[in-house]
């Protein structure tokens, strides 16, 4: 028992309160917080997502089905799993990377690192959206390079992929790089000094220790992939059928009044939202299943 905590069990026993005295509290408070709390969720989150629903299936059943037949609605789910499918694992393998070269070695610059991979934290979507557009766009600084060369990255899929992994490299490395922090270097300076390998120290004792962390990440930065609409919107220029995503699809449906096909493509996005929720609880159960059998 470290010094700290027993000058506070010494403490509480000196003035007859519980160690865990904090939790004591009337029952009534109780009951109003977690009131206050299942109210604010409801009203925010739970009855939002109802309306979703509820709006989305106005039409009846076959209006909903019919929206999801129009080729546009299809190129939009296809191109966001597209994008998702490109940023996802480059992110992972960025994000792994990073917080390896952050968590385990010293280096010049490392603080610099950390605080450029918050960069996309602290700058808007539609912010980056147009850096990109300055940086390739037909005026831009490369424009007129990759015009020459014949190369289209601003109002095409590259452009938005490239969007979309910006907004994105923050989640991978953020879920890692505290969690290798915490373990230190020994586990992999043992293994180096029983005769393994850079690969398969990291294969066989780095990843294991942070697998629950790494899919954490990954299905927070695919749930952002394909809900991202401020930097795809800059840079997609919204051609249909060719560079809209889903939720820039969702916009020019509402817009055009079309509120039913409107909602069921935004349904569609509110249910991979709510997979990916219990995707997340999952891990989250199964972490703490591997925790107390470690």
């Amino acid at each position: 028992m470290s010094a700290i905590t027993t000058i506070s069990a010494q403490r509480s026993a000196a003035i007859g309160h519980k160690p865990s005295a904090a939790t004591a509290e009337p029952a009534w408070t109780r009951r109003l917080l977690i009131s206050i709390s299942l109210g604010f969720l409801g009203l925010f989150l739970l009855a939002p997502l109802l309306v979703v629903f509820a709006e989305a299936l106005r039409g009846g059943v076959r209006a909903y089905v019919a929206a999801f037949a129009d080729p546009d609605a299809r190129a939009a789910i296809r191109l966001t799993l597209l994008v998702a499918g490109i940023s996802v694992p480059v992110n992972l393998v960025f994000g792994v990377m990073a917080a390896w070269a952050i968590a385990k070695f010293e280096f010049r610059g490392k603080s610099v690192l950390v605080t450029l991979i918050d960069l996309p934290f602290a700058i808007s979507p539609v912010v980056s959206g147009l850096v990109f557009v300055l940086l390739f766009g037909m005026q831009g600084w490369l424009g007129p390079w990759l015009a020459a060369h014949d190369i289209r990255l601003i109002f095409a899929v590259p452009g938005i992929v490239l969007a979309t992994v910006f907004v994105t490299f923050p989640f991978v490395a953020r879920e890692l790089i505290p969690l290798m922090q915490e373990q230190g270097t020994e586990d992999e300076e043992a293994a180096l000094s029983l005769g393994a390998g850079g690969w398969q120290t990291f294969r066989r004792v780095t990843l294991p220790n942070v697998k629950w962390a790494l899919l954490y990440g990954v299905i927070l930065c695919n749930a952002r992939a394909m809900g991202e609409f401020g930097a795809v919107s800059v840079v997609s220029g919204h051609v249909r059928g060719l560079t809209n995503t889903m939720p820039l699809h969702v916009e020019i449906l509402y817009n055009e009044y079309n509120f039913v096909a409107a909602f069921a493509v935004a349904s569609l996005l509110a249910l991979l939202a709510l997979i990916t929720l219990a995707a997340k609880q999952l891990v989250l159960i199964r972490e703490q299943a591997a925790v107390r059998k470690g």
